[in-house]
Order: C-alpha cells, then sequence, then structure tokens
C-alpha cells in the first residue's frame, strides 16, 4: 500500500508575478483568474495538483503589494495568512524584473510571516533573461534569505514546473488525501462563475473600471435538461459606471455575457443560461458582506 501525501503550497509574491498561470498549470484547469490587469485575484482560490500518491493544495494568494484601501488591506492581510499557513511557500519573482522595492518589502517580511513553512523561490519568466544573470540573481536572492531550493521557470510556456511540482509532492506531508481526486477547486461554482465575469469585463473594460466593479452570482438553478441557469449582478459604485459596463445599446454588456457564459459552458461541460444586471451600489467596498462573497475578511482592511 503506497502511503499517500497532501498538503498546502501557498503561492506568494507581487502582482502579475505569474502566479496564477502557475497555478492553472499545475493543477491543469482554469481554476485561478489570468489578466494583465494586476490585482485580480481577490480570494484565495485553491487549485488541486496530484502528483503520483502526493496531493498539493494550492492556494493562490492575492498579490502583496502596497496597499492603500480597505479592499487593499484585506487582499494583502490575506495573502500573508495563507503563507502563514501553508507547509510550502513558493514565492514567485520575475526574474527579468530582480529585486524590485515590492519583492525587497516582501524579502524583508518572510523570516516572520511564514512560520515552519519551507520558502522555495521560483524565479518566472526565465525566458527573458540570459542565463549569467539567473545565476547572479539566484545568488543574490539566497543570500537575503535562506530558500530551500531554487526553481527556474517559465508558467507560461511550462519549462520547469514539472521539476516543480514533483518537488513540492515530495515535501507534502504524509497523510490522507484532502479532496476527492476528480475535484481541481473547492470553490464553490458560483464563485468561479463569478471571477470568470469579472474577468471578462476587466479585459472588456481595461483602463476605464479598473477595481470599481464586483461581481456575484445571485442564483444557480439546475434544470432539468442538464442545463444551469446563472443570475449575477455586478455592483458599480457610481451611476455613470453603470452606463460604462452597460456599454452603447447594452453591446458591452451582450459582448461579456457570451463570453463569460461560453467559458462556464466549457468549464461545465454542458449548456449555461447566464443573466447579468447590473446595480449601483456606492458603498460596495465598505460592506462586509462584499467581502466574505470574496473568501476576504472583511475586519482585514481595518487600519
Amino acid at each position: 500500500m503506497h502511503k499517500t501525501r497532501a498538503g498546502f503550497v501557498a503561492l506568494i509574491g507581487e502582482p502579475n508575478a505569474g502566479k496564477s498561470t502557475l497555478l492553472n498549470r499545475m493543477v491543469g484547469a482554469k481554476v485561478s483568474i489570468v489578466t494583465h490587469k494586476v490585482q485580480t485575484t481577490r480570494a484565495r482560490i485553491r487549485g488541486v495538483a496530484m502528483e503520483g500518491d502526493s496531493q498539493i493544495v494550492f492556494v493562490d494568494t492575492p498579490g502583496l503589494f502596497k496597499p492603500r484601501r480597505r479592499l487593499d488591506r484585506a487582499m494583502v492581510a490575506a495573502a500573508w495568512t495563507g503563507a502563514g499557513d501553508a507547509d510550502v511557500v513558493v514565492l514567485m519573482v520575475e526574474a527579468h524584473r530582480g529585486i524590485t522595492k515590492g519583492v525587497d518589502a516582501i524579502l524583508e517580511s518572510l523570516a516572520d510571516r511564514v512560520g515552519r513553512a519551507k520558502v522555495v523561490l521560483a524565479l518566472n519568466k526565465i525566458d527573458r533573461v540570459q542565463s549569467d544573470v539567473l545565476l547572479g540573481l539566484t545568488k543574490e536572492f539566497n543570500d537575503r534569505f535562506a530558500f530551500a531550493e531554487t526553481f527556474m521557470i517559465s508558467a507560461e510556456k511550462g519549462h520547469g514546473v514539472d521539476k516543480l511540482r514533483e518537488w513540492l509532492a515530495s515535501e507534502m506531508p504524509e497523510g490522507p488525501w484532502l479532496y476527492p481526486e476528480d475535484q481541481i477547486a473547492d470553490l464553490p461554482m458560483r464563485m468561479i462563475a463569478a471571477e470568470m465575469t469579472r474577468e471578462k469585463l476587466t479585459l472588456r473594460l481595461h483602463q476605464e473600471l479598473p477595481y470599481q466593479l464586483t461581481v456575484e452570482t445571485e442564483s444557480w438553478e439546475e434544470k432539468k435538461d442538464g442545463s444551469a441557469r446563472v443570475e449575477q449582478i455586478i455592483y458599480v459604485m457610481r451611476d455613470g459606471h453603470k452606463g460604462i459596463v452597460l456599454g452603447n445599446k447594452g453591446e458591452t454588456i451582450k459582448a461579456v455575457s457570451k463570453a463569460a457564459r461560453e467559458e462556464l459552458a466549457e468549464f461545465l461541460d454542458r449548456k449555461v443560461h447566464l443573466f447579468l444586471q447590473v446595480k449601483v451600489r456606492p458603498n460596495w467596498l465598505e460592506e462586509s458582506e462584499r467581502y466574505s462573497e470574496m473568501g476576504l475578511d472583511f475586519k482585514d482592511g481595518n487600519v
């Protein structure tokens, strides 16, 4: 009888370091949204990867950055909590950017924040850097913090990812699996669906409306024919924002709805009927229930 292993791995790093891309590649399915906007991962989305007899549960923490508003502060608190609760912490850094101010701040806090977890360094986007530069960078990082291992990877292209996953699998504590083998994400489907719609809005609206909106799945109904009827509300801060989200003659919301519906249907492998509504809610950033919907703690946003 093989001994099974299971444990938690927290991915930390600056926004846009490639954490969501790595998670999706490790798990083999799209569970964490990937956009070119920073701060898109709001909740501690978990993906479950199987490697031999090991089950690796990834905690995809929000990117660590200098928090300004309540939502930012709650996100940063969630990131560090995720790191503190893990068996292994992976610090992801963009190789071509080196030790930025943000990475420097993370390195300063690491020792106090990670508890007993082993910490490894993953230098991402190595295809953008010469190998001698990588060696220098590895030394520079390891002089600053005693990393258990350093991995050179390209999350986007897949280089080095298998090696990292195999190493993580070997580091998981012995014990029963935490999730059924076929379950890739323990996030309720309502939340994944809301994230998909938010991703489509972010991609469609670009700079016009970066973080002033949130999406909630209001109802999820399983139909007799096997399809799902999903109703979502997009909360915005101001009336003017509502117009932006709806677009001229409603074309923006239609395009977003179509794209989100298609992706959700593919993810679930069945037909989806998606209905989107836009509501103005000036203070949603200060409402505690919006935070619990995102898997964050409202109190963590307090100064």
